[in-house]
């Protein structure tokens, strides 16, 4: 799947996921990425930060949690 919620905060790529459980829920996740850095050196990846009814509130969810992260590692 593409994703198109890329954006970018305060010096990171944020790309916010979502993935389909059996269950019909969703996981959201993120891939953090530095835009000032060696591509692994400054890349962070969060799996199932939470879990959903439906994906456009697990990528919500992914998109305030990786602003929080930011905000708070300065």
């Amino acid at each position: 799947m593409q994703n198109k919620h890329i954006h970018h905060y305060n010096g990171y790529a944020v790309k916010p996921s979502a993935h389909r459980l059996p269950d019909g829920s969703f996981s959201s996740n993120l891939l953090l990425e530095r835009a000032d850095s060696v591509r692994t050196e400054g890349r962070y990846q969060f799996y199932s930060l939470d879990y959903f009814p439906n994906e456009e509130q697990a990528l919500q969810h992914s998109a305030r949690w990786a602003r929080r992260w930011v905000d708070t590692r300065g």
